[in-house]
């Protein structure tokens, strides 16, 4: 693939669920063992042209989400390496128990695709938000979870799910007009988050839209003389433990930020990090509430929950303060 800036403005206009589907239809020729299914969402997800360019690779299991991913699994039972996709609270919360008894207990080579995560369905309200996906499809054993920070991201890890044996969760945020966070090519591996910005104080660590976020944030913050280091943890299951004990050596105050529920997400599982290693971290995690929300346009919905770059930075100002910091 070509990694630039031009290419990556572009991918921004278009979405990470539509750069999905682009970009498979442009790798997939030198992956003949790759199928992709879809449950009637080859439009959303930016499938069309594949499903054109490579029919013998495509198959629509209309509205039967559990059911498809049932099919995935048959179908890696014989070497292929399968993309199922539909939108994020299906793919996780409908398909739950096939995705943990049939892909995860028999390791199959399935990538579950959760389309317009977080709250990037606006109004479609909290039937249609995927906010507790990670929280599920990480706590079924085997399953890598992967949520890219923006869309040339989007492509790195569509790219290495082509060529990644085992169950796979890669769950895509945003609307039209994602930010940019990776400008030119870079090292992307699962499982080895990216530093993005050094600094000597607070860490904050982010996935999804909050990358950019976090960034902007670091800005903020400096007008303080707060130097903050953002990563993007990008996966989320494994993480990237050599580089979080590393972290915790120099410095000893972490925030998290994620657009998915406070329970159960990139929150919980550094938490949980933090407790089996026994670090010197004062940790406090930033997302959505425990509670349903209000459906609404997109920024709309970012700013009531508190998720925009100046209300991360007074939520991180102030837990300095309360720690003396």
């Amino acid at each position: 693939m070509e990694y630039s800036l031009s290419q990556a403005m572009e991918w921004s206009r278009l979405s990470s669920r539509k750069v999905f589907g682009r970009v498979l239809d442009e790798l997939v020729s030198g992956h003949p063992e790759c199928v992709v299914i879809v449950a009637d969402v080859a439009s959303s997800a930016g499938l069309e042209n594949f499903a054109k360019n490579h029919p013998s690779q495509f198959v629509n299991a209309g509205i039967a989400e559990a059911n498809m991913l049932a099919v995935a699994t048959g179908m890696a039972e014989t070497g292929k390496n399968v993309f199922v996709v539909t939108f994020a609270p299906f793919a996780s919360m409908r398909c739950f128990e096939v995705a943990r008894t049939y892909v995860g207990y028999m390791h199959a080579n399935v990538k579950i695709v959760g389309l317009a995560s977080g709250l990037s369905m606006g109004v479609g309200g909290n039937t249609h938000f995927g906010l507790e996906d990670v929280a599920l499809m990480r706590a079924i054993p085997g399953m890598t979870v992967i949520c890219p920070a923006d869309c040339t991201e989007t492509v790195k890890a569509v790219e290495t799910a082509l060529n990644f044996q085992g169950p796979m969760y890669i769950r895509l945020t945003g609307v039209n007009g994602n930010p940019i966070v990776y400008k030119g090519d870079y090292d992307f591996a699962v499982g080895k988050g990216v530093v993005l910005k050094e600094g000597s104080s607070v860490a904050v660590l982010a996935n999804g839209l909050m990358v950019n976020e976090s960034l902007r944030v670091a800005k903020l913050l400096s007008r303080s003389g707060v130097d903050a280091t953002v990563v993007d943890l990008h996966t989320v299951k494994p993480l990237d433990e050599e580089l979080l004990l590393r972290l915790a050596a120099t410095h000893h105050t972490w925030i998290t930020v994620e657009e998915h529920s406070v329970i159960g997400g990139l929150g919980a599982a550094i938490t949980e990090f933090v407790r089996d290693h026994q670090l010197p971290v004062k940790l406090k995690a930033l997302g959505l509430p425990d509670q349903f929300g209000p459906s609404g346009s997109y920024a709309y919905l970012m700013d009531y929950h508190h998720l925009t770059a100046k209300a991360i930075a007074e939520e991180i100002t102030k837990f300095l303060q309360e720690n003396n910091q």
